[in-house]
């Protein structure tokens, strides 16, 4: 307690008669140090479990909730008058340690590095850099000092590895902190009672389970207490964060007596993280740290984090990489021994192998082609390209409102067939408003109102069918709700938010669109607001505050259920006047007269007693809330109340005269409120619906509120049956396994909508667990901290960004800037495109891998010297290809989009029809490819009417070209010099011709695999559909990129040191007519599968049918 203020105890203040306690009576505002004596002193509490790991002890079977005060008491061996002594404290430390939550140890950097390399697909790029290093050393003279071109292949593998890495490490840093936001909701210091001394400022973490402290209005709750005793005539806590309920909630001192009853129902608990709104109390501190429901939600999370389960596009990615493992290396194995006969030779004796001859520098040359081999058929730019396009995709969310904070849940998204909402804020405005308006009419006869809106915004919405001329009755009605009301709605930044109850708020609004009697006086309060919207956005409420002057408040409580303000009346002679309201049907039991439309006062009648509550009834079970409003004239004494000095007013200070004060009431009308369904959500419903995705609305607030939400959105029909599609959370927890997944995975509920109610974070993560085992891709919508477990679990976790607890946020994958449902629904619109055209780059990437794959066998098994070598395949996958494949992202989403039931997660990137297609293009450009390099060394002449001799290479046989290793054999083989720009060739060894010779060959290989890739990457604009009617500048990103990829070839072809590091040289205009030539035939080829694939498709859906 260092540092903490001690003041000295008062005796002389007094406390109000509680039950098992003795006080002195008459109470009025007391300090925390109040003299009480407790009717009996007990040994230390409930028996205790074993610390583990240095943990806090747990209570086992101790429920202080339904425990009367003296057991609680009891149980902590304490006394409410001077708190735990200082050995008691002590004594609870070591047993129940701090009060504060466990910090896991951070994953230390190094551990987060080697993780960046556990990828199969890092780890073959890894492997390639190796050997390529290894080679680019064996390849330099003895003589030769080792350039930096001789590393290039190498030096850029090694920095896509690195470059992902550090990417890697800074996301794994950023993302893991919802553990450390939950421990900022922690309250720094409290007001304790300890040795009888109060501690004004005692540190949070201090605080043991039997310490004494107050709370007070505004005061964060720094540990799970049990309230010993009001000290105001309420208290609320806000602890929307905790439960989901929408209101502040009404606490009391008084134990309840379910031991099984949800957090909502623990009305004597305060819980740690939540906030006092109103009151103040005196509390018993009964559980800390990790034994507290924030600490139970922390281990929660730390649960379900260790349940973490990859995503669907991760899934495919490894099973991807690890196929193409297996691939690439037996593809190279088998390269490298079908060469054999070129680098191992032996002799025949005795029909027997003997004088076995190994030619190592030709056994390496084949290990370079299959080395080149395996470059080819690695996508080196896939993850790149991958990650490009999951950012694109958050941008356009980002505009959308939805904030993407983990990138492969952009892609998850596409296949979510699953939403588990929040109700509060998410289906709703989370701002109550008034939706009906019940009047009287004439004797025996209510009127009813239709009120349109949904936030505090005055201007959103009207009184449907609203006279004209605002009657006696509807005058009452709206001075009460603005003058009998501590609610504030103010204008600021171009929003209305509300200050205080938000029931009392909705009432304000109310107000304002009952306006004034005044027609006259109206207008100018709308000129006003028109032209100071901020200053004179309640010009109605003022209106009736102004001419009523506030005397006293009959403050709320929970037995009354209402609130009174005696008023005097400007003008009025009749002295005071009592309005009343609260919860209608406690108001109405007080009621013995009704105020007619005319404004006369007649008995009431239980006729129409019965009437006023049968329309309470309707409205209950419409999920309403339904406030009545009353008012009483004949105040007795109280009519001349002026304030403290009158005589009246020691009968006002007591509380306990409140109802009989309140009675005698002449009942006027009925509000019912609701915090209304966004206006966007019912047509997003609509939308889930078409596209097959379930929705289950999950949320902590009563049944019959959350049935009617979930029937005026559209989830349920107005006469559905929901006794199979209703739940309440402890009762689905009381079902089995096998019960649980039969009720949502069952034929009789597949497919449809669900609600919970009273629903707890343990309730949450088991629903989602329940889902994702039966198959489903789940998305969980939440704001609170009791979200927070279920975020983690689900397969994305969506948080909200208004509403929101930064514990939420820091869960999730996804943030709605708006909170707004409907966003949800466009995020996954835009999942499912992304989808699409990630689909669209792999089939343009995958085909032309396949097709450099073709290239190099066909070259090793022709006998070929190497057309393509390694870096100027990376050349192609990293730079050249990338921009096209990126671009193929930016393809617009097709029209149906939505129309489409979810695919499975299990379905794979490519379908065997898909692969096929994979390897006829691949083919094609394999052959393409080779077929130039070899064109060029076979023909001096002309091919398809393009002159070929303008350069004055000479030919070879197919026989040469195929056995070039053997050129050292050939008797009087001779070449002549060519040119290559305004390089010349000229070879003093003629074998040289099929090495440094193949330049322009190799240059012609390469641009012809370039050119051949741009028209296959128009091809890829479109799975099925012709280029005749999704024609390239659909997407002129794509244009762009191709322009791109060209500027860039061009540049490494005509600047000398680039041509140089990539063994390219320029080409001329005959030769690039002849690449064009040989690669457009790519684009009829893929019209052609594009006509199969669209008939298998159409013969898909009729079998479906």
């Amino acid at each position: 307690m260092t540092g903490a203020e001690r003041v000295t105890l008062s005796s002389t203040s007094r406390l109000r008669k509680l039950p098992i306690i003795r006080a002195q009576k008459n109470a009025g505002a007391t300090d925390l140090a109040d003299k009480v004596s407790v009717d009996s002193t007990a040994p230390s509490g409930a028996s205790l479990s074993k610390p583990q790991n240095g943990g806090a002890t747990k209570r086992v079977g101790f429920s202080a909730w339904t425990e009367p005060l003296a057991g609680v008491l009891q149980h902590f061996n304490v006394d409410l008058n001077s708190g735990l002594g200082a050995d008691a404290v002590e004594k609870q430390r070591l047993r129940f340690g701090w009060n504060e939550l466990e910090k896991g140890e951070a994953k230390p950097f190094w551990l987060l590095v080697v993780e960046q390399f556990e990828d199969t697909l890092v780890q073959i790029l890894l492997a390639a850099a190796g050997v390529s290093f290894l080679l680019a050393l064996s390849d330099l003279d003895k003589n030769e000092s080792a350039g930096v071109e001789a590393f290039t292949e190498p030096l850029v593998i090694l920095s896509i590895i690195i470059l992902n890495a550090v990417i890697g490490v800074w996301q794994e840093r950023k993302a893991e902190s919802t553990l450390e936001s939950l421990k900022e909701m922690q309250s720094e210091s409290s007001r304790v009672l300890r040795d009888a001394t109060e501690f004004r400022d005692v540190p949070s973490r201090d605080l043991v389970p039997g310490d004494i402290v107050e709370l007070r209005a505004g005061d964060k709750v720094a540990a799970d207490m049990r309230i010993a005793m009001l000290k105001s005539g309420t208290i609320r806590l806000q602890q929307a964060s905790l439960t989901g309920e929408s209101q502040p909630v009404l606490k009391q001192a008084e134990e309840g007596d379910d031991d099984e009853i949800e957090l909502q129902g623990k009305l004597c608990m305060a819980f740690a993280g939540t906030t006092v709104t109103n009151g103040s109390a005196v509390c018993v501190v009964t559980d800390t740290g990790m034994n507290t429901e924030i600490g139970k939600i922390q281990s929660q999370i730390h649960e379900a984090s260790l349940e973490d389960y990859d995503t669907p596009l991760s899934r495919k990615l490894d099973e991807f990489a690890d196929l193409l493992t297996k691939v690439v290396g037996t593809i190279c194995i088998v390269v490298w021994l079908v060469n054999y006969k070129y680098f191992v030779s032996w002799e025949i004796v005795d029909g027997f192998p003997t004088n076995f001859e190994f030619n190592l520098d030709q056994a390496t040359y084949y290990f370079k082609v299959a080395v080149a081999l395996a470059v080819a058929a690695i996508p080196e730019g896939l993850p790149a390209v991958i990650t490009t396009c999951l950012a694109l995709g958050t941008r356009r969310m980002a505009e959308e409102n939805a904030i993407v904070r983990k990138l492969p849940s952009v892609e998850t998204l596409g296949c979510t067939s699953v939403i588990c909402s929040d109700k509060t804020g998410t289906l709703t405005t989370n701002q109550m408003s008034v939706v009906r308006l019940v009047g009287v009419d004439t004797e025996g006869s209510l009127r009813t109102f239709r009120v349109s809106g949904t936030s505090y915004d005055p201007r959103d919405g009207e009184i449907i069918d609203l006279p004209e001329s605002l009657d006696a009755n509807l005058q009452s009605i709206a001075q009460i709700c603005s003058v009998c009301n501590d609610a504030g709605v103010q204008l600021q930044d171009g929003v209305f938010t509300a200050t205080g109850m938000p029931t009392e708020a909705a009432l304000k609004v109310l107000v304002e669109k009952l306006k004034v009697p005044d027609a006259r006086l109206q207008e100018e309060i709308s000129a006003e607001r028109l032209s100071a919207p901020e200053k004179y956005s309640m010009g109605v409420c003022k209106y009736w505050a102004e001419g009523s002057q506030r005397l006293f408040t009959l403050e709320f409580d929970r037995l009354r259920k209402s609130m009174g303000v005696i008023i005097k009346e400007q003008g009025s002679d009749t002295g005071n006047k009592l309005l009343v309201k609260g919860a209608a049907e406690c108001v109405l039991e007080r009621c013995t007269s009704v105020q007619l439309k005319d404004g006369t006062i007649i008995p009431l009648s239980p006729s129409f007693r019965q009437g006023i509550t049968s329309s309470i009834e309707g409205m209950a079970c419409q999920g309403l809330r339904v406030l009545a409003c009353a008012f009483k004239r004949d105040l007795g004494s109280m009519s001349d109340y002026n304030g403290p000095e009158h005589p009246a007013h020691q009968r006002l200070v007591n509380a306990d005269n409140y109802s009989s004060i309140e009675s005698e009431l002449t009942f006027v009308g009925l509000g019912g409120l609701q915090d209304p369904p966004r206006k966007e959500v019912k047509p997003a419903i609509e939308d889930c619906k078409k596209a097959g995705i379930r929705v289950v609305v999950i949320t902590g607030d009563n049944k019959s509120t959350a049935e009617a939400i979930c029937r005026e959105i559209g989830l349920f029909a107005e006469d559905e049956d929901l006794s199979l599609k209703s739940l309440i959370g402890r009762d689905f927890m009381k079902l089995s396994s096998n019960e649980r997944r039969e009720l949502l995975l069952g034929d009789r509920n597949k497919g449809s909508g669900f609600v919970f109610s009273r629903a707890e974070p343990i309730h949450k993560q088991e629903i989602v667990r329940v889902l994702k085992a039966g198959g489903e891709i789940v998305a969980m919508t939440g704001d609170g901290v009791n979200d927070a477990p279920a975020l983690k679990l689900a397969d994305i976790g969506i948080a909200m960004g208004i509403t929101g607890t930064e514990v939420a946020k820091e869960a999730s994958d996804m943030v709605l800037a708006d909170d707004d449902f409907a966003t949800i629904v466009k995020a996954v619109r835009e999942g499912r495109s992304i989808y699409d055209n990630m689909k669209s780059f792999i089939r343009y990437l995958i085909s032309s891998n396949i097709g450099e794959v073709v290239c190099i066998l066909l070259t090793a098994l022709l006998g070929f010297p190497q057309g393509l070598i390694p870096v100027q395949l990376l050349w192609v996958n990293l730079v050249t290809d990338g921009a096209p494949a990126t671009a193929l992202g930016f393809n617009p989403p097709d029209p149906d989009i939505m129309e489409r039931p979810p695919r499975p997660s299990t379905d794979g990137l490519v379908s065997g029809w898909t692969f096929f297609r994979f390897m006829v293009i691949g083919s094609y450009v394999g052959l393409a490819t080779v077929g130039v390099f070899a064109l060029w060394y076979l023909n001096d002449t002309s091919f398809l009417g393009i002159d070929l001799s303008s350069d004055g290479h000479s030919t070879v046989t197919f026989h040469q070209l195929s056995h070039w290793g053997e050129c050292s054999l050939w008797p009087n083989f001779r070449v002549t010099p060519f040119t290559a720009g305004d390089r010349m060739f000229v070879f003093g060894d003629p074998c040289d011709y099929f090495s440094l010779g193949k330049l322009k060959a190799s240059t012609l290989s390469m641009s012809t695999l370039v050119v051949i890739e741009m028209f296959n990457a128009l091809n890829a604009l479109s799975e099925n559909n012709s280029l005749l009617t999704t024609p390239g500048w659909v997407n002129r990103y794509l244009l762009v990129a191709i322009a791109v990829s060209m500027g860039l070839h061009f540049a490494i072809l005509y600047t000398p040191w680039l041509a140089d590091s990539f063994g390219v040289v320029p080409l001329n205009l005959n030769e690039w007519l002849l690449v064009v030539a040989i690669s457009f035939p790519i684009i009829p080829l893929d019209e052609l599968l594009k006509v199969i694939g669209r008939q298998l498709a159409k013969n898909q859906a009729e079998e479906k049918l």
